[in-house]
């Protein structure tokens, strides 16, 4: 065989025994920590500027993870903060990986859901007043050094509070000033306050397929850069 045929009988072995590139691991696969769980919610957005991403939920499953579902997010009206350093009341939503102390809702919980659930009443609160020793909790009836103009009334919120985890940021050693009352909930008429927010139909699919015992964390994030979700 002549030397310019070998090479090009050689070139094409190459070509065909490299076969197409493998596809990209998951997304929790990518990440440096998912909470230690065998449950994990994604919530990712563009950028450190946007208000609206996805949001998808995982189980862990045959060791390796796998989608379960996945659903359009809004994030706060100014987009996302680091939350190691996030200002409240900044309409930011807090970057990080979290737990989910427990559900909420004005309506009663979706069938099928395990997580515990607490239903609002007409009394209860949760407070964003520094000065309270009720800072960062639910509180029912409001406590007494909690300040109604720092604190929502959660039965008002009926649309976004029919449904609700509790994201854990801020949640176990609250620090004053940092930011209170961050949810995931259901989608009001716009951007959040700093909540992440999905449909309704989502939230209640959300709730039926979250287990407790399976430990699930959320971990919100930018697509890259600093507060990228894969370093969190």
């Amino acid at each position: 065989m002549r030397p310019g045929a070998l090479a090009l009988a050689v070139s094409a072995l190459v070509l065909l025994g490299a076969g197409p590139p493998a596809p990209a691991p998951p997304l929790p696969a990518r990440m440096a920590d998912t909470g230690g769980g065998t449950q994990l919610i994604t919530a990712v957005a563009p950028e450190r500027s946007s208000t609206t991403g996805t949001v998808t939920w995982w189980n862990r499953e045959g060791g390796r993870w796998v989608e379960r579902g996945s659903a359009p997010g809004r994030f706060g009206a100014n987009g996302l903060a680091a939350g190691a350093s996030r200002t409240q009341g900044t309409n930011t939503t807090p970057t990080g990986l979290y737990d989910l102390p427990y559900a909420f809702g004005i309506e009663a919980a979706p069938p099928g859901t395990a997580y515990p659930y607490r239903r609002v009443r007409q009394d209860s609160w949760w407070c964003q007043d520094n000065g309270s020793r009720s800072y960062n909790r639910w509180t029912e009836p409001r406590a007494a050094d909690c300040k109604a103009a720092e604190s929502e009334h959660l039965i008002t919120y009926r649309a976004q509070y029919a449904h609700a985890l509790v994201i854990g940021f801020n949640y176990e050693r609250p620090v004053r000033g940092r930011g209170a009352g961050i949810f995931l909930h259901v989608n009001g008429r716009g951007a959040t306050a700093g909540c992440v927010s999905v449909s309704e139909d989502a939230m209640r699919r959300i709730l039926r397929w979250a287990d407790p015992a399976r430990r699930p964390h959320i971990a919100v994030g930018t697509r890259s850069g600093s507060t990228a979700v894969t370093r969190l």
